[in-house]
């Protein structure tokens, strides 16, 4: 069996400028805690620390012991440290204003007379439309840049891969509505028999949010101030999901800080006598740890134990912290 070539202790040590942090995995296998963890042991460091979740079924609240919904708070006990559930439904909200106004300047611009309601209700009625409204608020906190550290809980991995994906599909997409822009503009200007020059909002809209998506692209790629840490079990279908979506992390320019296993049972606690359930699933971890070592090799950046008790609570998280990082 393989051992952890550089733990997170050392990849934090060589990544100084680490600012912003996602943890992701399949559910269930304790992204919540590892983002507090990490987030309050950076605020412990005296860097203050932003641990926010972007998952639509928040559990900061329930973890931290109080309630961190709908706005940045300080948490309890700890210093430097601040949490926060998103809440998307006044992004969304806004965004409704926002896209009427849109398409009524659209409607405007090719002298359609109908009203804007019904392809507004059309384009929030979308299921991605609360994942964008949750990109939104995500890079609004990165931008305030109002902390040191902004530690991230992320949705399931197939959640999380379409929102830090967002930057660069919505790029190309404004990309090309402001070619197709550009030439509707040209044919109108064309065929006008006056020369003034028209404003248009929507250009000007699309221009900014260009460069918006740039500078969240840039932030979200840049391997010294960014990683994205998997959290799996040592069982086949969390480790069949980093296999999946690893590679797109790669892809898309999303560094990889590498695999943090929880739940893994100590040894030291079994033996012959131990009830064979328990020595049958030691058994099990075995044979997967091998895997993870294998298809992982030189990524695992912490082992965390199967613990006796619920983690829950500041102090429970620091119980934690002495194996993620030791």
């Amino acid at each position: 069996m393989s051992g952890i070539e550089k733990s997170m202790a050392q990849y934090v040590k060589d990544h100084p400028s680490l600012k912003y942090i996602f943890f992701g995995g399949k559910g269930g296998v304790g992204k919540t805690v590892m983002a507090g963890v990490n987030a309050m042991w950076f605020a412990k460091q005296g860097r203050r620390t932003m641990l926010a979740s972007t998952n639509p079924v928040h559990s900061l609240s329930g973890l931290l012991n109080q309630n961190v919904f709908g706005q940045p708070t300080a948490v309890t006990g700890v210093p430097n440290l601040w949490a926060y559930e998103i809440d998307t439904k006044e992004t969304i909200e806004r965004s409704k204003v926002e896209i009427k106004n849109k398409i009524q300047w659209f409607l405007k611009f090719a002298e359609i007379s109908t009203q804007a309601d019904a392809f507004v209700e059309s384009a929030t009625m979308n299921p991605a439309f609360e994942e964008s409204a949750m990109f939104e608020n995500m890079i609004d906190l990165m931008f305030k840049n109002e902390y040191d550290v902004y530690v991230f809980d992320t949705a399931p991995t197939a959640n999380a891969r379409r929102l830090l994906g967002m930057s660069k599909v919505y790029s190309l997409w404004v990309n090309k509505m402001m070619k197709s822009r550009e030439e509707a503009k040209s044919l109108r200007e064309m065929l006008s028999f006056t020369k003034k020059k028209e404003a248009d909002p929507l250009m000007d809209y699309l221009i900014s949010f260009r460069d918006r998506m740039a500078h969240a692209q840039k932030l979200l790629t840049d391997e010294q101030l960014t990683a994205f840490f998997f959290v799996t079990l040592p069982e086949a279908l969390p480790i069949a999901v980093i296999k999946r979506f690893i590679n797109w992390f790669h892809d898309f320019g999303i560094p990889v800080g590498g695999v943090l296993v929880n739940m893994l049972i100590q040894k030291d606690q079994v033996n012959a006598g131990s009830p064979e359930f328990v020595r049958n699933r030691v058994a099990m971890q075995d044979a997967y740890m091998e895997q993870i070592w294998t298809d992982f090799e030189g990524g695992v950046r912490a082992i965390i134990p199967l613990l006796d008790d619920e983690v829950r609570g500041t102090p429970a998280l620091g119980n934690v912290a002495q194996y993620v990082f030791a």
